[in-house]
């Protein structure tokens, strides 16, 4: 996959070499989507074992951080800055 990649951005036509990456971007939005809920699902069958693989398991397996996995299995999307507080963090620093 990456090589083929590597090849889009050798292209010696950059009419062609613009037109191959204009393709390869849109299929990328669609196929993002698609992806990701892909991964969730994995995610909550690992989870839906029993018993259930632990996020730091889950974590490891894929590289990636613990909330990270946590975020995968509730469904968010967003950056880490913008992820939701838990409600009663909300309301102790509301209060």
């Amino acid at each position: 996959m990456i090589e083929a990649m590597d090849a889009v951005e050798a292209m010696t036509d950059p009419v062609e070499r613009a037109k191959a990456i204009g393709e390869v971007m849109a299929d990328q939005a669609n196929r993002g989507k698609r992806w990701r809920e892909m991964r969730r699902s994995l995610v909550l069958e690992m989870r839906g074992q029993t018993p259930p693989v632990s996020y730091r398991k889950i974590a490891a397996a894929l590289g990636i951080g613990l909330a990270t996995v946590q975020d995968i299995e509730t469904g968010y999307t967003g950056s880490g800055k913008d992820r939701p507080r838990a409600k009663a963090e909300k309301e102790a620093s509301d209060g």
